[in-house]
């Protein structure tokens, strides 16, 4: 009950305020500013253009590892 009668006794010391103010608090006093200027680029349809021109041959080898062993055979698990 005292809560309620706390936060009533708000409600009204705000009405107040903002009877004797002529304006809420949460509004600003001053104009809002003109918005800048607005840049915009051209428009594009989202493709993208590549001039390359294809090699010959490959740029790079394929890379083949040096093999030092002997390869060994896979245990088939039989005995």
């Amino acid at each position: 009950m005292l809560a309620a009668a706390v936060g009533a006794g708000a409600v009204l010391a705000m009405a107040v305020i903002t009877a004797v103010t002529g304006t809420s608090l949460a509004q600003e006093t001053d104009e809002p500013r003109p918005p800048g200027p607005v840049t915009t680029s051209e428009i594009t349809t989202g493709e993208t253009i590549t001039e390359t021109v294809l090699p010959e041959a490959p740029e790079t080898s394929a890379a083949t590892p040096p093999i030092t062993t002997t390869p060994t055979p896979i245990p088939t698990g039989e005995a």
